[in-house]
């Protein structure tokens, strides 16, 4: 069930009404029920691994809590680790590692007769994977109580608004507001409208709109150009971003709606000045659950400098498989790691932002964050690539043997054009201010253009193909 469809509206206009008029147990019966029947609108098999998950940790986090046995605790946590991990690798991963070693073997010489499975991805598995393992290894650390009831817990594992795409939540942030009763202030329905509507936006609008121009090259078998490669990985980084933060504005504005607070996953991504800057600001859920649970309990750089450089490679390595079954992550993965390797080779071993405080800090800011912004958008080549030797191809023109002809990528339609320069102005603004809430500080005839330019936008967009969102496949 796509965020962006007549059909999700009708489902959550007929959650939203009997939620508005329930009791706080029955509000999270209904929720609990309605997410399972979200989940299982793409398959409903998908239910028993989440159901499988959702039990095993649930138990598994009353033991560890109820023992003081450190061995115990240990064991028991293993089982959790073993079995989300084991369904996540089944499912994700187990025919690209099959598939990878048959065509090495194959390079060898040595013949392989196996079966590949044609193996259905869930939705989502990776991020309520995550989320469920927060969850008991935050038990196990002694920093959080288990949820008292399954059916609580259920509904944290499940909550259909973020459960296929994130933000991937903490249970010490997110599981209390389950337990507890909610208020609904006029405050969030203002601020979950507004929400929603610029998720369509970047969706709908945008994602969607450059979408046709990015395939046009990436999945081209012709001759393309160095122009087309550029103005289809520009393009493709709008795309991204649009469709994944898009996602994470329509999730956090349907939970505001029900008095619920998700975590901020996208802080202007695109006006970071460095690697480090960078992942505070992109699917900050994603990097901060990676620092936390993989690149500090690594050593992260407690143990000098070498060691640092190969915990970072090694965690966004990880963060790159997290994304897919392919090499082209495994390869984004590694660029970033070796960019953050980098930068913490060139800047020191605390690199700070300097502060921004007369007009040549600001254009020596701007030239830095433009910069940047090239490197980033070489890592998104890689991410979009679909096959080593479309990157070696794509790589080669960019900076060795440029080939410069006419270029055959496709206009985006104007809804896109309109959109992008309308998200500029609108991350812009959040950027300078600092608050995502700026636009409340416009007076009402700019606040009302700027909604009325947002949804105007959306209409626009409405001719575009649909498509689902880029996260879903993770």
């Amino acid at each position: 069930m796509n965020f962006a469809s007549i059909e999700f509206f009708q489902f959550l206009f007929i959650v939203y009404g009997l939620y508005l008029i329930l009791p706080h147990r029955w509000q999270n019966w209904l929720l609990l029920g309605a997410s399972y029947y979200f989940y299982g609108s793409w398959d409903w098999r998908f239910l028993s691994l989440i159901l499988l998950s959702t039990t095993v940790d649930f138990w598994v986090s009353k033991f560890i809590h109820a023992t003081e046995d450190q061995r115990r605790k240990k064991q028991l946590l293993s089982i959790s680790l073993i079995v989300n991990l084991g369904l996540l690798g089944f499912f994700k991963y187990f025919g690209f590692f099959t598939e990878s070693f048959a065509t090495f073997a194959a390079s060898l010489g040595l013949q392989t007769d196996w079966r590949m499975l044609n193996i259905i991805l869930p939705v989502g598995i990776s991020f309520y994977t995550f989320q469920t393992l927060s969850y008991t290894i935050d038990v196990y650390r002694g920093k959080l109580q288990p949820a008292p009831r399954f059916w609580d817990f259920a509904l944290f594992l499940s909550f259909f608004p973020q459960l296929v795409a994130g933000p991937i939540e903490r249970a010490s942030h997110f599981l209390p507001q389950v337990i507890s009763k909610r208020t609904i202030t006029f405050d969030q329905i203002t601020r979950g409208c507004f929400l929603i509507l610029f998720g369509l936006f970047k969706k709908v609008a945008i994602a969607d709109g450059v979408a046709g121009s990015v395939n046009a090259i990436y999945n081209s078998t012709g001759v393309v150009g160095t122009l087309d490669i550029i103005l289809a990985t520009y393009l493709f980084a709008i795309q991204i971003y649009c469709d994944f933060s898009g996602y994470s504005d329509i999730a956090r504005g349907v939970c505001k709606l029900m008095g619920f607070d998700l975590m901020v996953n996208f802080e202007t991504p695109y006006f970071a000045v460095n690697p480090s800057d960078f992942w505070r600001r992109w699917h900050i859920s994603l990097s901060t659950w990676l620092r936390d649970y993989l690149y500090i309990p690594l050593g992260g750089n407690r143990h000098g400098t070498r060691q640092t450089y190969r915990n970072l490679m090694l965690t966004m390595t990880l963060g790159g498989l997290w994304h897919g079954a392919a090499w082209n992550f495994i390869y984004w993965g590694i660029y970033q790691g070796g960019i953050l390797c980098l930068h913490r080779l060139i800047a020191g071993a605390k690199p700070t932002i300097r502060p921004v405080v007369t007009l040549q800090d600001r254009l020596r800011r701007s030239l830095i964050i433009i910069i940047f912004f090239q490197i980033v958008c070489y890592g998104w080549l890689l991410f979009r690539a679909s096959s080593w030797q479309q990157i070696y191809h794509f790589t080669d023109l960019l900076f060795f043997h440029p080939l410069w002809m006419s270029p055959i990528i496709p206009d985006p339609p104007l809804s896109a054009l309109i959109g992008m320069i309308l998200l500029v102005i609108v991350d812009l603004a959040h950027y300078v201010s600092g608050k995502a809430t700026f636009y409340r500080r416009w007076s009402v005839p700019i606040k009302s253009a700027l909604y009325a330019g947002l949804l105007i936008v959306i209409l626009m967009g409405l001719s575009n193909t649909g498509a689902t969102f880029i996260y879903f496949q993770f």
